[in-house]
């Protein structure tokens, strides 16, 4: 990875990107921090740590602790990710999106437009569910958190979190185009790195203090590192189905005939399962503040606490269906079989088209139920494992999945740029150069 990162500040075009990146960085951060008007920070802080193992404390984490400073980002990419759900599940169900998937980039277009639109209305509920949260806290000591509540207060924040979700939104479609790596997830991960220092921090204060001791933090350093380790080698994991082409002749060249693999990852869908299925727990936390006086709806939304079995139940299973979700909106049985057939592809032992079709699906349906099964248990056994030792690092599998998956991508990203340019460089050095004139 850092041999990868080294060289890539060799070349100038892609240094260019990797400094844009970092710049979009900084300004996020920095929009993490100014506060909206009408809060009281030291109030909402005091209140957030005592619900840090809460809902509401997981979601502070998705959005870089926005949430628990009262910035104008609190709202932070998630109501764009629940766009981007919803609208996949559309096109999973109702033949308009499905027509304007087969489009191409008209179609991604139009997809990208209605998303966006569905992201300002989603952000303006979530919103208003904040403004009705933020009322209604009180900091420990009593201390209220909005110094002047009421409609001109929640009209105000409303314009105001709907804007900063428009604006990370941007920000992200920026790093996409300009920068390296996927913008939404890098946004995502930032913010989670961005708490990492404060948590270990916190660890050593308690363990100089007594109250942790110092086995704990080494089960909590020990656990990190086997999370790492693990997600690494399963991410890099593949099955691989031998392929073989057939000789064609073409004039009086000969063509094909060699053998080769079609490479399928275990985990296919990378840390997009995590990602969305976080997205529908916070998503109904944050619908039930509008029922704050409801004793039922209160009771329901304490099943949903991280800390309860019903919710790590519910987590896992969310995992595993996003994670075959996204594998089958990746990666087509049916297109990859056409594909193979086309260009005189097969697998020995099994028919061209229908019968490769369903083989190739019957091995991704395999190798993904183990991969969502293990992500789904490094999401949920190392926050329970946290708890019990007391540690500062809550959420500690989700968040390290997250940054350690999104890591991977961007570095295989950087590495896909490194060859193009080595063949690039590969060309001007040769004959190709100098036909030019």
């Amino acid at each position: 990875m850092f041999a990868t990162l080294r060289n890539a500040f060799k070349i100038p075009d892609l240094r260019n990107k990797i400094f844009f990146t970092l710049a979009i960085f900084v300004v996020y951060r920095l929009g993490g921090h100014i506060p909206m008007p009408g809060i009281n920070t030291a109030a909402l802080g005091s209140f957030f740590e005592t619900a840090r193992t809460t809902a509401l404390g997981l979601y502070d984490i998705f959005v870089g602790g926005g949430l628990s400073s009262g910035a104008i980002f609190g709202l932070g990419i998630m109501p764009y990710i629940s766009a981007s759900i919803i609208m996949q599940l559309l096109g999973a169900a109702l033949p308009y999106f499905q027509k304007l998937q087969r489009e191409g980039e008209e179609g991604r277009r139009k997809i990208n437009q209605y998303t966006r639109y569905l992201t300002v209305g989603i952000a303006a509920i979530q919103a208003l569910g904040v403004c009705i949260f933020l009322e209604s806290a009180r900091a420990p000591s009593g201390e209220v958190v909005v110094i002047f509540p009421g409609l001109t207060f929640r009209l105000l924040s409303i314009l105001t979190l709907v804007t900063g979700t428009l604006f990370i939104m941007w920000l992200g479609e920026l790093i996409t185009d300009r920068g390296i790596g996927n913008g939404i997830s890098l946004i995502i991960m930032i913010g989670i790195v961005a708490r990492f220092p404060r948590d270990t921090i916190a660890t050593f204060n308690m363990v100089r203090i007594g109250a942790m001791s110092p086995l704990a933090a080494v089960i909590v350093a020990a656990v990190i590192i086997g999370i790492i380790a693990s997600v690494v080698l399963i991410t890099q994991g593949q099955r691989r189905i031998p392929v073989q082409y057939a000789q064609r002749v073409i004039g009086r060249k000969i063509y094909g005939g060699r053998s080769t693999h079609l490479p399928l990852n275990v985990n296919a869908a990378g840390i997009i399962p995590i990602i969305f299925a976080q997205a529908v727990l916070t998503f109904p936390a944050t619908i039930a503040r509008f029922f704050s006086g409801s004793d039922f709806v209160q009771t329901l939304v304490g099943f949903f606490t991280p800390a309860n079995l019903l919710y790590n139940i519910v987590y896992a299973g969310l995992i595993v269906f996003f994670a075959y979700f996204y594998t089958a909106v990746v990666l087509n049985p049916i297109d990859i079989a056409d594909n193979m057939k086309k260009y005189g592809g097969f697998i020995p032992g099994v028919r061209p088209g229908k019968n490769t079709a369903d083989y190739i699906d019957r091995i991704i349906s395999r190798v993904t139920l183990p991969g969502s099964l293990f992500f789904a248990a490094v999401a949920i056994i190392p926050a329970i494992i946290f708890r019990k030792i007391n540690a500062p690092f809550v959420f500690g599998g989700t968040s390290v999945l997250i940054v350690v998956g999104v890591a991977l991508d961007t570095v295989r990203q950087i590495e896909a740029q490194l060859t193009m340019r080595h063949y690039d460089g590969f060309l001007r050095k040769g004959k190709i150069r100098g036909r030019r004139g």
